[in-house]
C-alpha cells in the first residue's frame, strides 16, 4: 500500500463503537486484518479518545 487513504481506515475500523480509546482502534484495526501502516499510525496517535470516526479520520490525516 503506497498512501494511507482514508478508505483504508473506514475499512480497518469497521465495526467500531464510539466513543473510544487509541487502544480499542488498534485492536480493531488488527481484527480486520489491516496493513501494519494503518496499525502503526493508529498506534502512534497523540489523542487517547475519539467520540467518532471523523476525529480518528482527522487525527490520522492532520498529525
Amino acid at each position: 500500500m503506497a498512501e494511507l487513504s482514508p478508505i483504508d481506515l473506514q475499512k480497518a475500523l469497521s465495526g467500531m463503537d464510539y466513543p473510544t480509546d487509541k487502544k480499542s482502534l488498534v485492536e480493531c484495526a488488527r481484527r480486520n486484518k489491516a496493513d501494519d501502516k494503518i496499525v502503526s499510525r493508529l498506534d502512534s496517535l497523540k489523542e487517547n479518545s475519539f467520540d467518532g470516526p471523523n476525529e480518528v479520520q482527522k487525527a490520522v490525516f492532520h498529525q
